[in-house]
């Protein structure tokens, strides 16, 4: 395709980082379940990173926006490469949390960083079809990073696994090192940093907040329903093995899987860019991916739950290329780091309540019970964003390339 050629670079960089990321997710599941088996336990491994971002994202906007963010991706890549090489050396818990602690404020830098790259160097009408295809990459990394650390950790163990992903860092920091330079601020810290900066910062955001209503509302509604999907995700890997009575070898090959459905939905996004909306692609991605959550966590059997999976994947793919070229045309790039470190620390706030209520209930409750009832709850949120986007004022206050 003419936008996998033109941006081959940037796309295996990320590509081949999102691939390490899923073959450490899955070892390090295995890793903490093993250890603890406790639920609770694994709910923690999605709460320690939104801890370290709601702290980070108190000054990394700020810092973000003055930067040079090509440099800023390639350094967060670096240190998150050297500390997942040091994951395996860990000997508790409690150092695995640490560990990931750090991973996380380095990402913090990372994630605004790359989305003002993004919205500087691809062009407005290639950014829908990017977006999906950049999402089809992190679907196939989906699909073959799960088989893959089982490959991995069949032939030697889950620290073999963790390495490759830090292997996966480094080859991302080269490719971003490689790409053009679009923000000619090669200074990281041109100025020092201060309280009455961070107030004036703030200032900028909420006075942006104010302004813009509509995209306020959109970002509130999606967040909220999306916060209790990965809510829902950390408790993914316990309901399989505990209800679903799976082998540590048939997890892996479900989730694996599940990313045929993700592939497919990501090749169907950028084939149909041009024809839909981003509004449609946002609204009905949503409202499909919470009700296909549900079916997965109603369940009674590993059928059941592939063909469940195989839908999600489909319908996310849509999702999540609406909502990043939304995101893209709506936020100016200006402020698009003090923006999203702002933002970052609500939705996080979220994540942690939901993902800690949701893994003590598991505890307290049945698990597939408590993750329905969650489920149920994403999809009314969704049915909101439906309606408000469909009403006058979304179609006044967002802008025409949205709607």
């Amino acid at each position: 395709m003419r936008i996998i050629r033109k941006y081959r670079l940037i796309l295996f960089g990320f590509g081949f980082s999102y691939l390490g990321n899923w073959v450490n997710l899955v070892a390090l599941n295995l890793l903490v379940w093993h250890l603890t088996e406790s639920p609770t336990a694994m709910a923690s491994i999605f709460i320690v990173g939104p801890i370290a971002r709601i702290l980070t994202s108190f000054f990394a906007g700020s810092i973000i926006d003055r930067s040079n963010k090509q440099k800023l991706m390639i350094y967060s890549d670096i240190i998150r490469g050297i500390l997942i090489l040091l994951l395996p050396f860990t000997s508790s818990i409690w150092l695995i949390y640490g560990v990931l602690f750090l991973s996380n404020i380095a990402s913090s830098f990372f994630g605004p960083s790359s989305t003002y790259y993004i919205s500087k160097y691809v062009p407005d009408k290639d950014k829908q079809s990017f977006n999906a295809i950049l999402g089809m990459f992190s679907s196939g990394s989906f699909l073959i990073g799960p088989a893959l650390a089982g490959f991995i950790i069949a032939l030697s163990d889950v620290s073999v696994a963790i390495w490759f992903n830090a292997l996966t860092f480094f080859v991302c920091a080269l490719a971003i090192f490689k790409l053009p330079v679009v923000d000619g601020r090669q200074d990281m810290h041109r100025q020092r940093l201060t309280w009455q900066m961070l107030k004036e910062d703030y200032g900028i955001v909420y006075a942006y907040i104010k302004k813009e209503r509509a995209f306020a509302k959109v970002f509130l509604y999606f967040q909220g329903a999306l916060m209790i999907a990965f809510a829902l995700d950390s408790q993914e890997a316990t309901f399989i093995k505990q209800n679903l009575q799976a082998s540590d070898s048939l997890y892996g090959v479900m989730v694996s899987i599940a990313g045929i459905g993700a592939i497919i939905g990501g090749a169907m996004a950028a084939r149909y860019a041009k024809r839909f909306s981003t509004r449609q692609y946002i609204i009905y991605g949503l409202l499909l991916t919470t009700i296909c959550y549900t079916l997965f966590y109603l369940s009674p059997n590993v059928a059941m739950a592939i063909i469940s999976f195989i839908a999600l994947g489909i319908c996310m793919s849509f999702c999540n290329a609406g909502y990043s070229t939304f995101y893209q045309l709506s936020v100016p790039s200006a402020i698009m780091g003090r923006f999203g470190s702002v933002s970052t620390m609500g939705v996080n706030m979220l994540q942690i309540v939901f993902t800690l209520a949701l893994g003590i209930l598991a505890d307290w409750l049945s698990l597939q019970l408590v993750c329905i009832v969650f489920g149920i709850l994403a999809i009314f949120i969704s049915l909101l964003l439906y309606v408000f986007m469909h009403s006058k004022s979304a179609y006044e206050g967002l802008k025409e390339e949205i709607v």
